[in-house]
C-alpha cells in the first residue's frame, strides 16, 4: 500500500519513476552499441565474448567486438585493460582483480586492474543490472528482454581477498562457471602446481631416502624417509637442493610468482633431531623451525613468494622468529567442529588463538576452512549458518587468501548453493546471506525453493539444539537422536515431499529437487541399517530409489575416497540386510586376552556379536585396537556345531586404519585347550578405498565347540607410504559371524 501511494505522489510531482538509461545496447533487437577493446589480451577477449554471448541471448541482438577503432561513440562498452587509466574514486584505488565499473557520459567504461578485472566487471554489469543467474554447471537463468538499458553505474568493487578458491563439479565441464563465481584454481597461481603437501615432490623419497635419510625427519629414535615424511629443516643439504629445485621450477615457470614448500599431510611426524628440536624450543611450536626454513628461501628469492601450512602440529604461530613478508602462512582450521562459528564452541576457540598469533605477525595469511564431510559427501551438513561469521573472521585476522573446502560434489548436501554463497562471502563478507539464499533457492528450484529453505533452517536449529558435534568425518548415525531423530525426520520428508509437489510439472526444478534429496535417503539408509528391527520392505524400496536416481544423477561418490554409490546399494544387500542364516555367535559373550583400545573395550562387549556390520565411518559398530595385536574368545555359551567362523574388517587409510597382517582362528570345548583351525595372511593394501575385508575359514565337516578364539597381527605402526609413517596404526572389526 505504501508503494502505491510513494508512487501515486511521484506521479503529482511529475518526478519519474522510470530509471534513466544511461546506455542503450540493444532496441528491439537489434544492436545499438559495440565492444570496443583498448588492447587485444586475452582477458578482454574472454570479458567481451562474455558480454557479447549474453546479450545475444537475452535479445538476440549480436553487438560486434572491435580491437581497432577510429572513436568513442555514445552507448558504446569499452574494455580497458590496460592498467593505464585506473581512476582513483570514492576514496579507493583498484586492487588486483578489482574494476571500475561506470556508465557516465552515455558510455559503459569496463576498466580493470591486475588480474581479471574486466570478466569480474562484465559478469557483474550481467548479473546486477540484466539479472542473469549463473546456478551451477551450465545452469543460468535470464529473461528474454528486446531492449537492454544500463542504468547510472558508478562504482569500483574490490575484493575482500585475492586469491579465491572453492570446490564445485560445475567447474570440470564448464569454465565459465568458474569465471562468473570470480574464483580461481591453483594451477592458475601457484608455479607448476605446488601447491600444498610438496615436500615429497621437492624433495623425492625414493630418488633421496635410501641414500641419505639424514634428509628426513627424526623421532622415536631413529630417520623416517618416505613419501609422506617431512624435512630435517635444519639439515643444510636439504636447504641447497631444494632451493635448486624451486630455482629451476620458477624459471620454467616465468609467469609464476608463488610456490608452496609445505609438509606432508600427516600429524607429529615433524623432525626432532637435536637442532630442529633446538629451534622448536626456543619458539615454544613446531612451526619455529618450518618458519626458519622457509625465511631463508624468502631471503633467497626476495622476488618471489613461498606458501607453506599452518595445519595441524605446525598450527600454533612461533614465539620469537616472524614470517618475511614474503612468506605466505597457508593457517588451516581441519581439527574444528562445524555447528557454530570459531569464536563458540573449544575447538574453534583454539584455532582462532592460533589465527590471533598468526596475525601479530604476518598480514601474509590463507585461510583454509573446511566445511565438508570428507566421509559421507551424500549427507546433510547444515553449516549455512557460520559461513559468513567464519569469512569475516579470517578477513578480521589478515587473511589475504581463502580456500573454503566445501562439499562440492554433485549430489552431494546442496553443493551448488554453498558455492554460489561462499563465492559471494569471499567477494564481500558482509553480502546478507540470508537474502543470497533465498534468492538462489527460488531460482533454482522455483516453486519449491520456500520448502527446501524451511528444511535448512529447520535442521539448523535441530543441530544447535541436539549439542552434538558437527564434524568433517561425521556420519548420519552420529545423529540419528539429535538432528535425525525420527520426529524430525518426518518433518523434513513433508518439507521434500510438499517441494516435489510444487514443481511437478516442471521437469528441470523437479530433477534438481530430487537430487537435492539424496542426502535425507541416504541417511534413512544409513541410521535403518543400525536398528536391530528393520522394516524390511520400506528399506528395499528406498534403497531402490536411491540406486535408480544416484543412477540418474550421474553422482560419482559418498566420499572423498572415490567409493561408488552404486556399489554402496549392490553392499547394502549383500552386508547390511538379515541373511537367512543366523549366526551362531548372535549375543555371545566376548572375552578379551589383548584388550580394545580405550573406549572400544567397553563398545566391544555387544558390538563383536550384535549382528550389526559397521559403516565406512567407524562411529558406530566398530571395534578398535591402536598399535597393538589383538585377542579375544567368543563363548557361544555351550558346545555347537558349526562349519565356518568369519571376521569383518575395516579399511580406510584416511583414518590410519589398515587391514591386519594376520589373522588366527582356534577352537574349543573347555576354553582351556585350544586346537587351531587356520591363520591366515593377508597381503598389504595400499589402496584408498574404504573397504571391508571379511577373513574366513571353512570347514567341510562340522566342528563341536563352544569357544572360539580370534588373535589378530596387527601393522601396529602406519608404513613408510602412508602419512602416518612412524606412527601406531589401527584395526578395527565390526562382527564376527558363526555359521
Amino acid at each position: 500500500m505504501k508503494k502505491n501511494i510513494l508512487f501515486v505522489v511521484l506521479l503529482l510531482l511529475g518526478i519519474s519513476t522510470q530509471v534513466i538509461s544511461q546506455a542503450l545496447l540493444v532496441k528491439n533487437n537489434k544492436a545499438n552499441s559495440r565492444i570496443l577493446l583498448t588492447v587485444d589480451d586475452n582477458d578482454s577477449k574472454t570479458a567481451a565474448h562474455i558480454l557479447q554471448t549474453f546479450v545475444e541471448k537475452m535479445s538476440g541482438a549480436k553487438l560486434p567486438i572491435l580491437t581497432s577503432f577510429a572513436e568513442i561513440k555514445k552507448n558504446d562498452v569499452v574494455i580497458d585493460n590496460t592498467q593505464k587509466n585506473l581512476p582513483s574514486l570514492l576514496g579507493k584505488s583498484i586492487k588486483e582483480d578489482g574494476f571500475y565499473l561506470s556508465s557516465k557520459d552515455n558510455t559503459v567504461q569496463v576498466v580493470g586492474g591486475e588480474g581479471r578485472g574486466v570478466i569480474y566487471a562484465v559478469v557483474t554489469l550481467l548479473e546486477n543490472y540484466f539479472g542473469i543467474d549463473y546456478f551451477g554447471e551450465h545452469e543460468y537463468t535470464f529473461e528474454k528482454q528486446p531492449t537492454l538499458e544500463v542504468p547510472l553505474i558508478h562504482k569500483i568493487d574490490n575484493p575482500a581477498f585475492r586469491y579465491r578458491q572453492t570446490q564445485s563439479y560445475a567447474m570440470r565441464n564448464d569454465s565459465l562457471y568458474k569465471l562468473w563465481h570470480r574464483i580461481e584454481v591453483p594451477s592458475e597461481v601457484f608455479a607448476e602446481s605446488y601447491w600444498v603437501h610438496t615436500f615429497d615432490k621437492l624433495l623425492p623419497s625414493d630418488q633421496y631416502g635410501e641414500e641419505h635419510p639424514e634428509y628426513y625427519s627424526y623421532f622415536k629414535g631413529k630417520r623416517h624417509p618416505g613419501k609422506a615424511s617431512q624435512w630435517c629443516l635444519t639439515n643444510p643439504e636439504v636447504f641447497e637442493i631444494v632451493a635448486q629445485r624451486i630455482d629451476a621450477i620458477f624459471k620454467a615457470n616465468p609467469d609464476k610468482n608463488i610456490i608452496s614448500v609445505s609438509q606432508n599431510d600427516g600429524n607429529y611426524t615433524n623432525c626432532t633431531c637435536d637442532d630442529c628440536s633446538a629451534i622448536d624450543e626456543h619458539e615454544e611450536a613446531f612451526s619455529g623451525s618450518l618458519i626458519t626454513f622457509l625465511n631463508k628461501l624468502a631471503v633467497r628469492f626476495p622476488d618471489k613468494e613461498f606458501s607453506t601450512l599452518a595445519y595441524l602440529y605446525t598450527m600454533n604461530p612461533p614465539k620469537h622468529i616472524k614470517p618475511l613478508p614474503n612468506v605466505n602462512i597457508m593457517l588451516c582450521d581441519i581439527d574444528c567442529m562445524r555447528e557454530v562459528s570459531l569464536t563458540e564452541n573449544e575447538s574453534g576457540r583454539e584455532f582462532m588463538k592460533a589465527m590471533e598469533g598468526w596475525s601479530e605477525i604476518s598480514n601474509n595469511i590463507f585461510v583454509w576452512d573446511y566445511g565438508i564431510n570428507f566421509d559421507n559427501f551424500v549427507a546433510p551438513f547444515p553449516n549455512f549458518h557460520i559461513l559468513q561469521d567464519n569469512i569475516r573472521l579470517f578477513k578480521k585476522h589478515n587473511a589475504q587468501m581463502h580456500f573454503s573446502q566445501i562439499g562440492g560434489s554433485l549430489g552431494g548436501d546442496f553443493p551448488e548453493l554453498r558455492a554460489y554463497l561462499v563465492s559471494k562471502l569471499m567477494w564481500n563478507p558482509e553480502v546478507d546471506v540470508d537474502s543470497l539464499m533465498i534468492h538462489f533457492l527460488d531460482g533454482y528450484y522455483g516453486e519449491a525453493g520456500h520448502n527446501i529453505y524451511q528444511y535448512i533452517k529447520v535442521m539448523e536449529g535441530a543441530l544447535i539444539a541436539s549439542g552434538v558435534p558437527l564434524w568433517i568425518y561425521d556420519s548420519p548415525v552420529t545423529h540419528k537422536n539429535g538432528m535425525l531423530k525420527p520426529e524430525l525426520m518426518r518433518r523434513y520428508k513433508k518439507l521434500w515431499d510438499n517441494a516435489e509437489k510444487a514443481v511437478a510439472n516442471k521437469e528441470t526444478f523437479l530433477k534438481r529437487v530430487q537430487r537435492s534429496r539424496l542426502p535425507l535417503l541416504y541417511s534413512e539408509l544409513e541410521i535403518a541399517r543400525t536398528e536391530n528391527e528393520k522394516k524390511l520392505d520400506d528399506i528395499n524400496e528406498k534403497l531402490d530409489y536411491f540406486e535408480k536416481k544416484v543412477k540418474e544423477f550421474k553422482v560419482p561418490t559418498l566420499n572423498e575416497r572415490n567409493n561408488s554409490p552404486v556399489e554402496y546399494c549392490e553392499l547394502y544387500r549383500d552386508r547390511y540386510m538379515p541373511r537367512e542364516e543366523k549366526s551362531l555367535a548372535l549375543g555371545a559373550k566376548v572375552t578379551y586376552e589383548i584388550e580394545p583400545t580405550g573406549k572400544y573395550k567397553t563398545v566391544g562387549e555387544k558390538a563383536l556379536t550384535d549382528g550389526l556390520f559397521g559403516g565406512s565411518t567407524f562411529v558406530e559398530s566398530w571395534v578398535g585396537w591402536e598399535g597393538i595385536d589383538g585377542a579375544f574368545v567368543v563363548d557361544l555359551g555351550e558346545n555347537k556345531n558349526f562349519h565356518s567362523v568369519e571376521t569383518d574388517f575395516l579399511h580406510q587409510l584416511g583414518q590410519w586404519i589398515l587391514f591386519p597382517l594376520q589373522v588366527v582362528y582356534s577352537y574349543s570345548q573347555d576354553g582351556e585347550n585350544y586346537t587351531h583351525w587356520e591363520t591366515h595372511d593377508l597381503p598389504e593394501d595400499r589402496s584408498v578405498s574404504v573397504k571391508f575385508k571379511g577373513v574366513k575359514s571353512e570347514s567341510p565337516e562340522a566342528i563341536h565347540a563352544r569357544y572360539i578364539k580370534v588373535e589378530v597381527v596387527g601393522t601396529k605402526v602406519c608404513p613408510t607410504w602412508h602419512y602416518g609413517v612412524g606412527h601406531p596404526s589401527w584395526f578395527f572389526i565390526d562382527e564376527v559371524t558363526v555359521l
